[in-house]
């Protein structure tokens, strides 16, 4: 049991959920999963009513990732800096050319992640696979796969970190959001084997002599996946949990460090080789107008970036996860921050670290603390709109809120506090109240007893 809730309340939360899963539509008695295929069928059957169960329509009707809703159409593409695992990888999402039939990219982009999220989740990928991808596989991101990018001015810049086994696609519902605001949101793909699954490539040895199917390698590069690393038998978590949040603070520096270069106009390799036209983000970047923002791990992941590049003005943490941070890291953060938090998620000994940034007796306008009404850790990643609203609460995906109100409540107060922090000229202050907690949906500071 305490394996389960280490892994539910410090990533992306979906070890509970796989379980119940399986139990709901595969019972695991010891025989044959698939004796006949009728017994395919039945699971068929089984997964169409637990995809949509919930649901006043059809299974699918109501379900998936909000359009965003600024005034910008959305564009995103992938790039890649180095194709070792010591490079820089992210999609980035930014305000972009509208046009009709733009291509709209996969929710999980492979295979490869359906087997991430099977080892995070300690599973059988085989069979995990074809559950998420019954389930998820067609679900696509609001966005338009790289399409043009809309030149209006100069854009503030946003790097977001995903939390712990997950992903750079799982949170856009945020990102698409901010870019239709008119930010720069590089959503960075973390290499520390925190992510459920990441890839790079390394140089061909020597040539196969037959190839089962097409690779979308690079020419001369071969394609190489790392997994999730869970904790060894008898490991203390911090140590691993404290390496981990420092590189991946370093690999925001290095995804905001190439933005600056092609923002300068410098031609950057792009190892992915997309169709995006990364020459024309020349100087389309507010450089003084710089945040960082990420959820769970990646909220841990703020404050180490804080403290390490001042380039980053200001921070915004998600239901963020503490116990990755050592003491030091306290001290060193001198930027605004702001966390928001669930309501079910957290813990008064988390709440305490907390307090080292926000004190519960301060007026500062710098530092903020606000919880919202009905949510849970997985209010915040795209997995809530995806399922049931009833199989949804039950697996903890859903919180008793509307998912689309409390995102709305996050990305408003968020962009209030950016505005506010980075000297911003938009009409974003309309939402400042949200930053004080000041809506029914809303608790300021923490529902949490904390500890005297």
């Amino acid at each position: 049991m305490t394996h389960l809730f280490i892994f539910e309340t410090t990533g992306c939360g979906l070890s509970w959920f796989t379980y119940n899963i399986f139990d709901l539509i595969v019972p695991t008695n010891g025989l044959d999963l698939f004796p006949t295929r009728n017994c395919c069928t039945d699971l068929r059957c089984k997964l169409s009513l637990f995809a949509g169960m919930g649901n006043s329509n059809s299974c699918s009707n109501n379900l998936g990732i909000p359009p965003a809703k600024g005034p910008n159409g959305v564009g995103c593409s992938d790039f890649m800096m180095d194709h070792t695992e010591k490079g820089t990888f992210f999609r980035l999402y930014y305000p972009c050319v509208a046009y009709e039939d733009a291509e709209k990219p996969d929710w999980i982009p492979s295979k490869e992640y359906f087997y991430g999220l099977a080892d995070f989740m300690n599973i059988n990928r085989g069979l995990s696979e074809h559950i998420f991808n019954y389930l998820f596989g067609s679900f696509k991101i609001p966005a338009a796969m790289n399409a043009p990018y809309k030149q209006n001015g100069k854009c503030p810049v946003v790097v977001f970190s995903h939390g712990l086994g997950a992903f750079r696609t799982l949170y856009s519902a945020i990102c698409s959001e901010l870019a239709s605001q008119g930010f720069i949101v590089a959503a960075v793909e973390h290499r520390d084997e925190s992510a459920a699954a990441t890839f790079f490539y390394h140089g061909k040895t020597e040539e196969p002599e037959e190839k089962e199917e097409a690779s979308e390698a690079p020419e001369n590069l071969v394609e190489e996946w790392m997994y999730y690393r869970s904790l060894k038998p008898g490991e203390s978590e911090f140590p691993l949990r404290n390496k981990q949040v420092k590189q991946r603070a370093d690999e925001c520096i290095k995804a905001l460090d190439i933005l600056i270069q092609i923002n300068s106009g410098k031609k950057m390799e792009n190892v992915l080789g997309t169709e995006f036209d990364w020459m024309t983000l020349a100087n389309s970047m507010d450089l003084c107008r710089i945040a960082v923002m990420g959820h769970s791990f990646g909220g841990a992941t703020v404050i180490e970036a804080l403290g390490k590049e001042v380039n980053f003005k200001c921070g915004i943490a998600l239901d963020a996860w503490m116990l990755p941070l050592d003491e030091e890291i306290y001290v060193r953060v001198k930027q605004p921050i702001f966390f928001i938090n669930s309501e079910k998620f957290q813990w008064a000994g988390n709440i305490m670290h907390m307090r080292k940034l926000v004190p519960p007796d301060s007026s500062s306008t710098q530092r903020k603390m606000v919880t919202i009404k009905g949510t849970v850790h997985q209010s915040f990643p795209d997995f809530t709109f995806l399922t049931g609203n009833w199989i949804g609460k039950i697996l903890k995906l859903k919180g008793e809120i509307n998912p689309q109100v409390a995102i709305d409540l996050c990305n408003k107060a968020s962009l209030a506090f950016l505005q506010r922090h980075l000297g911003m000229d938009k009409d974003f202050n309309q939402w400042d109240r949200l930053i004080e907690g000041k809506d029914d949906n809303l608790i300021p500071g923490t529902n949490v007893a904390e500890i005297p």
